[in-house]
């Protein structure tokens, strides 16, 4: 499935992996910021959380290695979405 169907499920959880700082400084409307390095402390809420879930970052390389770590870790349905200014474009069509 593309980012674009992905994110016109309702239940799309939009998680973005940078920097508090960076986050702050433009993001994407609805997602939450959690940062790559605090990933492995949020498993089981990644578990839980409403699917499918799409992570974003500046260029895809951290929401990338969140994206295997996840995965690796047993959780369903998670996607790199790349660029979180990619997944804000396909959000809006």
């Amino acid at each position: 499935m593309d980012l674009f169907e992905l994110l016109k499920q309702d239940s799309a959880q939009i998680i973005d992996v940078r920097t508090e700082s960076e986050f702050n400084d433009g993001h994407v409307s609805k997602s939450r910021n959690i940062p790559v390095d605090q990933i492995p402390q949020f498993v089981n809420e990644f578990n839980i959380m409403p699917k499918p879930i799409i992570l974003c970052c500046a260029s895809g390389a951290r929401s990338g290695m969140a994206t295997e770590y996840l995965t690796k870790a047993g959780v369903k349905d998670v996607y790199n979405g790349g660029s979180w200014k990619n997944v804000e474009l396909q959000q809006l069509k």
